[in-house]
């Protein structure tokens, strides 16, 4: 029988062991720049993005929603690098995510982000895919660009049957 995971909103505290929410809060440093004209929310991720002559790299992902609920069967993890998502279509998405270490199918936990949060992945943090909802969405993503081969800072790992859960929202 697959488990199954409701999707929690997602919080800063609640994603403490994964990672940092990317977001313009209360909780976030804030200062005034451009003659008062603008609040600069401070440092919103602990990017680390240059082990073994990695550099930072700014992308953007399309991505398409999977159907509802959602299986999964991979999750991936970044050996090297953190990997920071921020939405840019303003819409919700689905984040799947383990804590570091060997992989635990009993830990996964499930968030959904509003369209105004990111989100940063530490380095080693478990992670499915990025997860649309609703509509193809664009992701800024800034992570680490390397000259070796992508395979040696991204590690998957296929779910068997029994690690395999549906996430719903």
């Amino acid at each position: 029988m697959t488990r199954t995971l409701v999707a929690e909103p997602l919080t800063a505290d609640a994603f403490v062991p994964f990672g940092d929410v990317i977001e313009a809060s209360g909780a976030a440093v804030q200062k005034a720049i451009n003659y008062g004209n603008t609040t600069r929310f401070h440092d919103l991720a602990a990017l680390d993005l240059t082990a073994q002559g990695g550099k930072p790299g700014v992308s953007i992902f399309r991505s398409t929603p999977l159907e509802m609920p959602v299986t999964v069967k991979v999750m991936e993890y970044h050996p090297l690098s953190s990997q920071a998502f921020v939405p840019l279509s303003a819409r919700p998405y689905l984040i799947v995510v383990a804590p570091k270490g060997p992989f635990d199918a009993s830990a996964l936990r499930a968030f959904v982000a509003s369209g105004e949060q990111g989100v940063n992945y530490h380095p080693g943090t478990w992670h499915h895919f990025s997860l649309a909802l609703e509509a193809v969405s664009d992701f800024l993503v800034i992570d680490r660009i390397a000259d070796e081969a992508d395979s040696v800072n991204c590690v998957e790992h296929k779910l068997t049957d029994s690690e395999q859960l549906l996430v719903m929202r």
